[in-house]
C-alpha cells in the first residue's frame, strides 16, 4: 500500500434493534420530528401545524365516544369487475399491508354523545380513490342514517375516481349524492370534512354539497391538480389556490378546523342540527 493511500472505512452494521421511522421532517418547516412526539400530537408538526394525513381507524379513535364505535360492512371488498391488469393482486397487498379492505371505513357512533354514522376515506388504500366499494359503504352507511334518524358524516381523503374500475367509478358519484338527496328529504344533517387531499371525483360529488363544510388547515381541495389546470386554462393561478384558505375566501368551505378541535366541533354542529 502508498504511503498516501487512505485505508477503507469499515461499513457501520445496522442496528437490529434500531426501529424504522423513528424521524420524520415535516414538508413545511423541515422540522425534524420524533415519530413518538408527532403520533402524540395527532400527526400535526408541533413547529408549525402542518396536518400530515391520518388513517381512517386513527381518525375514527379520535373523535368518536369510548367504545361507542360498531364498524359496517366491513367485509366488502372489490373485484376486478372490468377485467384491469393485476387489480386483484394489487387490492390483495394493500388488504393485507394497510389492515383496510377498501379506502373507507364505516359505522356507527357516538361523538360528545350525539348518534351519528360516519364514512372515513383511507389515503393509504389506493390513494384513497373511489371504487364501487367505496361509494357502495358510503351510501350504506346514508341509508342506516336515514332508518337510524341521526346525522351523517363523511371525512374525505382522496385521489379521486378509481380509474382500474372505469364507469363503474364514476357512477359512484351520482349514487352517494342520490342517497345524500334522501338524507336531506329526511330532514337529518350531513357534515363533509375535507382533509389533504380532497381531489377528482369525490369533490365534485358528496365532499363539496354538505349542509356544512369543514376542512382542515392548508388541505388541497381541487377537481384537477394546479399544473393541470394551468396547462389547460393557460392562465397564471392565484396565491393558494385549491387551499383550505382560499376555498374559505371563495364560500366553497364554511370554516376551517384544526384537528384537535375536530371532535369537540362536531359535536357542537350535531347538537345544533340533531334538533
Amino acid at each position: 500500500m502508498g504511503i498516501f493511500d487512505k485505508p477503507q472505512l469499515r461499513k457501520a452494521k445496522k442496528n437490529e434493534n434500531m426501529p424504522d421511522n423513528l424521524w420524520t421532517k415535516c414538508p413545511d418547516c423541515e422540522a425534524l420530528i420524533h415519530s413518538l412526539d408527532l403520533k402524540q400530537n395527532d400527526n400535526v408538526c408541533p413547529h408549525c401545524e402542518h396536518h400530515f394525513l391520518l388513517g381512517s381507524r386513527e381518525r375514527i379513535q379520535m373523535l368518536a365516544d369510548e367504545d361507542s364505535f360498531e364498524e359496517t360492512n366491513q367485509d366488502l371488498f372489490s373485484k376486478n369487475p372490468l377485467g384491469f391488469a393485476k387489480y386483484e393482486d394489487k387490492v390483495s397487498i394493500l388488504r393485507e399491508r394497510t389492515k383496510l379492505n377498501d379506502a373507507v371505513v364505516t359505522g356507527k357512533l357516538t361523538i360528545q354523545g350525539k348518534p351519528t354514522m360516519i364514512a372515513v376515506m383511507d389515503f393509504k388504500f389506493f390513494a384513497g380513490s373511489m371504487g364501487s366499494v367505496v361509494g357502495e359503504k358510503i351510501t350504506r352507511a346514508v341509508e342506516d342514517a336515514i332508518k337510524q334518524k341521526c346525522g351523517m358524516i363523511i371525512i374525505s381523503a382522496s385521489s379521486g375516481a378509481r380509474m382500474q374500475e372505469g364507469m363503474l367509478s364514476l357512477m359512484q358519484m351520482a349514487k352517494t349524492c342520490g342517497a345524500l338527496a334522501r338524507l336531506s328529504e329526511a330532514g337529518l344533517p350531513y357534515i363533509s370534512v375535507m382533509t389533504h387531499p380532497t381531489t377528482g371525483g369525490v369533490t365534485a360529488s358528496f365532499a363539496t354539497i354538505g349542509d356544512i363544510n369543514l376542512a382542515e388547515p392548508k388541505c388541497m381541495i381541487g377537481f384537477a391538480g394546479p399544473r393541470v389546470v394551468k396547462e389547460t386554462t393557460h392562465q397564471d393561478l392565484p396565491p393558494g389556490f385549491q387551499t383550505a384558505e382560499f376555498m374559505l375566501e371563495h364560500g366553497l368551505v364554511d370554516t376551517i378546523v384544526h384537528r384537535r378541535d375536530l371532535r369537540q366541533k362536531l359535536g357542537q354542529l350535531l347538537g345544533y342540527l340533531l334538533v
